[in-house]
C-alpha cells in the first residue's frame, strides 16, 4: 500500500467517522456491486455476424479513432485490458450480433453454441454475462419495424430471435452461476405522425406475450424491456414508449429498463427509481450521457450520474437494481471510454454511500431543511477521492489517472498495429 494513499485514507476515515459513517463497511459493500460493461463500445456496434451491414435503428457512432476490435478475440482482449483497470468484479453485456461462429447463421437461428467462446472466456475471467437481442442493422428491420411489424412473417422472425436470445441468456446464467439479464429494445416507430397509434402497440404486446410464454428459470435469466422517447427515423412516434413498457413490465413482472438517454433532454431517470421500485421486483439501468439527444456520450461524473447514485443508495435499491452501461464513442480510445465510464459509475455509488443519509432523512422528516441543505452541500467537498484512491489501490488497479499510461501503451503495442 502506498504511504500517501494510506495516509490520506486514514484522514478521510476520521472525517467520515465523525458522522457515524463506516468507511470500511462501505468499501466491502461496494466491492459486491457488479456493473455490466457493454461490449459494443469496443467496435462501434458492428458485431461479427453482419459486419458489412450499415447501422440502423437510429444508432449512430461518430469518430474514426484507430484500433477498433475486428474479431471476437480482439474484443475480448480489449475488454480484459479495460477490466484490469477497473476495481471490482463485473459483467460484460453482449448483443446477439457478437456471436463467435464460422457458421452462416441468421438471428432467429442463434443458439448457445454460437457464444460458447464468450462463456469459456467469462469463466476464465470470473465474470458474468448479460445479453440483448439485436433488433436493428438487419434487412428485416430496414423499414423501421420489428416486433410490431404489420407483416406477420417479419414479425415472427423477430419473435423467434427474441425467444432464441432468452435461451442464450439462460445458458449464460446456468453456466456462469450469475443471473443473466436479457434486455429487449426495438427501434419501431414512425418518422411522422401516425394515424393509428394503437395497432402497432397491440402487435408489440402480442409479440412480447409469445416471446415470454416459455418459462425460464429466473435464477438463470431475467427479462427486461426498454423504452425510448424518440429515435432517428422515429421522431414522431415510438411504439415501445415508457408508458407502454412500464405497464407491460408491471403487469407481467418484467424488469423495466431506464436508459438515461431515452427521455426528454431535461428529464432525469433518477427521479423515476423510487416510484418504479414500489411496484416492481427489480430494475435495469442503462447509464449513458445524452447530449441534446440520445447521443450516448461516455459517462462522466455529472449531476445526472450523481443523482442516480444517490437515489440507489438512499432508497436501498442496489440489491434490486441491475446497472449496465450504454455508450459508444469512436472519437477517443475505446478502452479509455470503458474505463472512464465504468470508474465514474462506481465513484458515483461510493460518493452516495459516503453521505450521512440517515441524518439527512431525519432532518427532512423534522422539517429542518436548513440542515438538509447545509450537510448536502458540505459533503460535496468531503474527501471521497481519498477513499476512492484507497479502494483502487486495495483492489490492485491504478490510482487516479495512472491507468491512462497503461491504455496509451496498449494502444501503441496492440491497437495501432491492427
Amino acid at each position: 500500500m502506498r504511504q500517501d494513499v494510506a495516509r490520506n485514507f486514514e484522514e478521510a476515515k476520521k472525517l467520515y467517522g465523525q458522522h457515524g459513517i463506516d468507511v470500511d463497511q462501505i468499501l466491502t459493500e461496494l466491492e459486491r456491486i457488479k456493473i455490466s460493461i457493454h461490449c459494443w463500445q469496443g467496435d462501434d456496434v458492428r458485431g461479427f455476424l453482419f459486419r458489412d451491414q450499415d447501422l440502423s435503428g437510429g444508432i449512430s457512432v461518430t469518430g474514426e479513432y484507430p484500433g477498433a476490435a475486428e474479431t471476437p478475440d480482439q474484443l475480448r482482449a480489449d475488454l480484459e485490458k479495460a477490466l484490469s483497470l477497473i476495481p471490482g468484479s463485473h459483467k460484460v453485456n453482449l448483443h446477439a450480433i457478437y456471436a463467435d461462429t464460422d457458421e452462416s447463421v441468421d438471428l432467429d437461428q442463434l443458439e448457445p453454441k454460437h457464444f460458447q467462446s464468450w462463456v469459456d472466456w467469462a469463466k476464465e475471467q470470473g465474470i458474468g454475462l448479460d445479453f440483448n437481442p439485436t433488433c436493428f442493422s438487419h434487412d428485416k428491420s430496414k423499414d423501421g419495424f420489428t416486433l410490431s411489424h404489420a407483416d406477420p412473417a417479419i414479425r415472427q422472425f423477430w419473435i423467434d430471435h427474441c425467444k432464441a436470445s432468452r435461451r442464450i441468456g439462460a445458458y449464460f446464467g446456468e453456466q456462469l452461476g450469475q443471473t443473466c439479464v436479457t434486455n429487449i429494445w426495438v427501434p419501431d416507430g414512425y418518422k411522422d405522425m401516425p394515424v393509428d397509434r394503437m395497432a402497432p402497440r397491440q402487435r408489440l404486446k402480442d409479440s412480447l406475450d409469445e416471446i415470454f410464454a416459455e418459462e425460464i428459470n429466473p435464477e438463470w435469466n431475467l427479462d427486461a424491456v426498454e423504452s425510448k422517447l424518440f429515435g432517428l427515423g422515429s421522431e414522431a412516434y415510438v411504439v415501445g414508449s415508457h408508458e407502454f413498457y412500464m405497464g407491460y413490465g408491471i403487469r407481467n413482472n418484467k424488469l423495466i429498463c431506464l436508459d438515461a438517454g431515452h427521455f426528454h433532454p431535461t428529464e432525469s431517470i433518477a427521479g423515476k427509481l423510487s416510484s418504479l421500485a414500489l411496484f416492481t421486483d427489480g430494475l435495469l439501468l442503462h447509464v449513458s450521457r445524452p447530449m441534446r439527444w440520445d447521443s450516448d456520450h461516455v459517462v462522466i461524473m455529472d449531476d445526472e450520474l450523481t443523482e442516480i447514485g444517490r437515489e440507489l443508495v438512499r432508497n436501498h435499491l442496489l440489491d434490486v437494481t441491475h446497472i449496465g452501461l450504454d455508450f459508444f464513442d469512436a472519437s477517443i480510445n475505446r478502452i479509455a471510454a470503458w474505463v472512464i465510464g465504468t470508474r465514474n459509475t462506481i465513484k458515483a455509488l461510493l460518493r452516495a454511500k459516503l453521505e450521512p443519509v440517515d441524518r439527512l432523512k431525519q432532518a427532512e422528516l423534522e422539517g429542518d431543511y436548513t440542515t438538509r441543505l447545509a450537510l448536502t452541500e458540505e459533503f460535496k467537498s468531503y474527501p471521497f477521492g481519498a477513499v476512492w484512491d484507497y479502494y483502487c489501490e486495495r483492489l490492485g488497479v491504478p490510482v487516479r489517472e495512472e491507468w491512462l499510461s497503461e491504455v496509451k501503451q496498449y494502444e501503441q503495442d496492440v491497437l495501432l498495429k491492427r
